[in-house]
């Protein structure tokens, strides 16, 4: 006996869609982790060459002017990108992906502006990263019937970069007690 079923088109369509999220959000978490490595690395490299650097410290010699922004570079960008980590870790279910990605993206290319002249490679699997991102907020979004409200992403974003680079101060301030370090860096 044969009987009729009826199967929603769109029911089906959305359940491959959400099917597919996890495997992006694996994918683009994978390649956040390795830039996380080489810049935890790179910045392990330039704190210990800058310790040296700083007995000698001369304001006005580029070298070691150089050294230091490119040192708070790679550790404002590390910082950011161990803050994207954490809040992504924070999405437990398809409903909270339109909560937290959005905002992480701009971080993410803000990132990957930064390090494009230093470190090239960082900065394109960056971009890979934000393009996998948006398309799983896009299609999360379909799913949940979700809206964005960009402004507020946007708001989102630059208060976290902001926190983070108050963060990142701090530690250096620290770290460089002696150096007028924010002076030095913001020039």
């Amino acid at each position: 006996m044969l009987v009729k079923c009826s199967v929603n088109s769109i029911e089906i369509e959305n359940i491959s869609h959400s099917v597919t999220l996890v495997p992006r959000l694996e994918y683009s978490m994978n390649m956040l982790d390795d830039v996380i490595d080489v810049l935890g690395s790179e910045q392990i490299k330039l704190k210990k060459s800058n310790q040296d650097l700083v007995h000698d410290f001369d304001d006005y010699d580029k070298l070691y002017t150089d050294a230091l922004k490119f040192e708070y570079l790679v550790t404002l960008s590390l910082e950011i990108l161990l803050f994207v980590r954490k809040n992504v870790e924070k999405i437990s279910n398809i409903g909270s992906i339109p909560e937290v990605l959005p905002s992480t993206i701009p971080m993410i290319r803000t990132v990957s502006a930064q390090l494009f002249e230093f470190i090239p490679n960082c900065s394109q699997k960056l971009s890979e990263i934000s393009v996998h991102l948006g398309s799983i907020v896009v299609d999360s979004a379909a799913l949940t019937t979700a809206r964005f409200d960009f402004s507020q992403s946007n708001y989102e974003s630059s208060s976290n970069l902001n926190e983070v680079k108050l963060m990142v101060d701090s530690k250096l301030s620290k770290q460089y007690p002696n150096l007028d370090f924010l002076k030095l860096c913001n020039t």
